[in-house]
């Protein structure tokens, strides 16, 4: 299954009928989003561990209170915090992080497969907050306000395709 209906439909959406850029700024976005997707790679692996670290320090708090209920004969106050909706959230969270830092050397150096890498960490994001609106730290709240996040992304990222296509002369 080709992923190309996709992005023709959000081109015409976001790169054709979306008011456009003006030139100056194209040409100031692919000069620097290649920095700005490796920085967001970073901080997204980053958060990443961080979040799979809490959830240990969480969990370990759990079981703490848990055992001391137990040997004082009560029932159990907490369950896990490790569900399978955080594994699944962290887990696409850190493919996101993975193609935001793989898209750096593609974008630095205006080739399609750079742009496709970003283009595909903006599609994660929308799985992620689809992940995320099911979990007990989610809801529809974060999946609007992720739908609004990519949405501006996508604005961007199709304004500057043409410079990774060849569409429109590599200047812009």
């Amino acid at each position: 299954m080709s992923a190309q209906p996709l992005e023709n439909s959000l081109d015409d959406l976001f790169g054709k009928q979306a008011p456009q850029l003006p030139s100056n700024a194209k040409k100031a976005l692919v000069q620097y989003v290649p920095w700005i997707t490796l920085i967001l790679g970073v901080l997204s692996a980053w958060t990443t561990y961080v979040l799979w670290h809490w959830a240990h320090v969480a969990n370990t708090f759990v079981n703490y209170a848990n055992s001391i209920s137990a040997a004082y004969g009560g029932p159990q106050i907490a369950t896990t915090r490790l569900t399978f909706g955080i594994w699944l959230g962290i887990g696409v969270l850190a493919v996101e992080a993975l193609l935001y830092i793989l898209a750096f050397p593609g974008l630095r150096n205006r080739k399609k497969s750079g742009w496709n890498m970003l283009y595909y960490a903006l599609l994660i994001n929308i799985v992620y907050g689809l992940v995320i609106m099911f979990t007990d730290y989610g809801g529809v709240g974060n999946l609007i306000g992720t739908l609004i996040g990519s949405a501006i992304g996508f604005y961007f990222l199709f304004q500057i395709r043409g410079s990774y296509t060849g569409a429109k002369a590599k200047k812009a």
